[in-house]
């Protein structure tokens, strides 16, 4: 385990806010984990689970305790009976890397995840998904430690209540389980169609033919480089609001007013990437914020010197969006801060 003292957030995060966080501790063993929450608990010290830093945002007061990072590494599979691929994956791994070698072997499942910033073991909080897929129709299991009992626990899909960006690690359970490693289940194939109207769009305008996994990911990966800066280039913590998910019995109203719906399997949305746009907000400077011409639901962090900055831009926006289509936009990023408890 590496220790770290007084270390800014904002240089472990892709929005580049935050102040200092007392430790940071980097775990690159099993035990590191068990030795890091002990290290906590020997101070009183909160703690803080942080990936890659590119769905997270800090605060100027810093974090008084303890920030834990995943280093740990290794992706190994092996063939099913059924012909199915099972990949089991360290949670520090760099989550594109994880992509790359799947799609390499060929394998169905988790292409449409290309170049989503981040790490594996933070896959399955947030439940990512884009461009059709997301990662809980492809996850069988994680290895955690549960910081409540000090033990180390397999979870399997059914236990982590998966919804849209959601799953216990993000909401009911939050900050108690450290994800140690997940485990996959991928097959030999191709992405079935029809394919979201970006790929499809992209697929015509290149005359491709290929629909393998490899080749789906390179559409992805070129599709998301015209679209989304780099995080490592330009500040920003990746989409910053959520899609709007409609109700059955919104749908229909929503389609009387013009507004593009998109039917699929995980609900009904409206991509509130639009309704931004649409609220003349795209391109536009907000307290320091730019929201991205070909991506507004990015923000990009040009000038801002603190997160004040930040909930200004975010109130501005969400207001607007809400008097113009009536739908209250939701943060994406998890924010790093510590709240005293009450006595």
């Amino acid at each position: 385990m590496r220790v770290n003292e007084n270390i800014l957030i904002s240089s472990l995060t892709t929005m580049r806010l935050g102040g200092p966080a007392r430790y940071v501790l980097e775990v690159e063993s099993p035990s590191d984990v068990s030795d890091a929450y002990g290290f906590a608990a020997q101070f009183g010290m909160p703690t803080f689970i942080l990936g890659y830093g590119a769905n997270t945002i800090g605060h100027d007061e810093g974090f008084p305790g303890a920030i834990i990072i995943n280093r740990m590494q290794g992706i190994t599979d092996e063939v099913l009976p059924d012909g199915t691929i099972k990949v089991k994956v360290m949670g520090g791994e760099y989550w594109d890397n994880v992509v790359e070698y799947t799609t390499n072997k060929g394998l169905t499942g988790i292409e449409a995840l290309s170049k989503i910033p981040g790490l594996a073991g933070a896959a399955p909080v947030q439940n990512i998904g884009a461009y059709g897929q997301e990662i809980a129709s492809t996850l069988e299991s994680i290895e955690v430690y549960d910081t409540t009992s000090s033990t180390f626990k397999t979870l399997t899909h059914d236990d982590l209540n998966f919804s849209y960006r959601h799953s216990i690690l993000n909401t009911t359970e939050s900050g108690r389980y450290f994800v140690i490693s997940i485990t996959l289940v991928l097959k030999p194939g191709e992405m079935p169609r029809p394919f979201y109207n970006s790929i499809e769009t992209y697929i015509k305008d290149h005359n491709i033919t290929d629909f393998s996994p490899k080749s789906i990911r390179e559409i992805v990966s070129a599709i998301r480089a015209d679209k989304l800066p780099d995080p490592l280039k330009q500040a920003s913590a990746g989409s910053f609001f959520k899609n709007i998910y409609l109700k059955d019995e919104e749908v229909d109203d929503a389609y009387d007013k013009g507004y593009p719906v998109h039917r699929g399997k995980d609900g009904n949305k409206i991509n509130s990437g639009w309704l931004i746009d649409k609220a003349g907000l795209a391109g536009l400077t907000l307290h320091g914020f730019k929201i991205s011409e070909k991506a507004p639901l990015v923000l990009i962090n040009e000038s801002a010197t603190g997160y004040n900055d930040l909930a200004s831009a975010r109130a501005e926006i969400t207001s607007k969006v809400y008097d113009k289509f009536g739908y209250w936009l939701e943060q994406e990023p998890v924010e790093i801060f510590y709240e005293e408890p009450e006595r």
